[in-house]
């Protein structure tokens, strides 16, 4: 278990990164779309590199999945877009701020009803306390 908290600590590190990087690539290049598209250009490229080392058979596999399954890769371009263009306007921690609220939310009603296949993990009074107490902190910081 520690390896797979680690794993999501570093990739929590790297969305505020993510932000940033991209943000500024938007700026410098003009385009925020154009700078998105460079991103998943290079994020394929790992992508297949981590497929070809793991395991490409899988791909036999994905006509078979479920195609709302496949709505993930909406998810992942709207907060792309949306990180890229607005970050450079809000700040990147106010961007990042509000995407880890929304973040909370979702992720307690994936889990709370057991959403995609999720582990039953219901909400609450604690958990819905801690959403409330990082809603109240985004507040905050929006007032500073």
């Amino acid at each position: 278990m520690p390896i797979y908290a680690l794993t999501m600590l570093a990739a929590g590190i790297g969305i505020p990164l993510l932000a940033a990087l991209n943000a500024a690539l938007g700026v410098r290049i003009g385009s925020p779309a154009a700078a998105a598209m460079v991103l998943f250009c290079v994020a394929l490229l790992a992508a297949t590199a981590a497929t070809l080392i793991t395991g490409p058979r899988a791909l036999v596999n994905v006509p078979l999945a479920p195609r709302h399954l496949l709505l993930g890769g909406l998810f992942v371009a709207f907060y792309v877009l949306s990180i890229t263009y607005i970050a450079p306007h809000f700040g990147v921690g106010n961007a990042v701020f509000f995407v880890l609220l929304g973040q909370l939310i979702s992720a307690a009603l994936i889990d709370h009803f057991g959403l995609f296949g999720a582990r039953v993990s219901p909400l609450n009074l604690t958990r819905a306390t801690g959403i409330a107490v990082m809603a109240f902190g985004v507040w905050i910081t929006q007032r500073a």
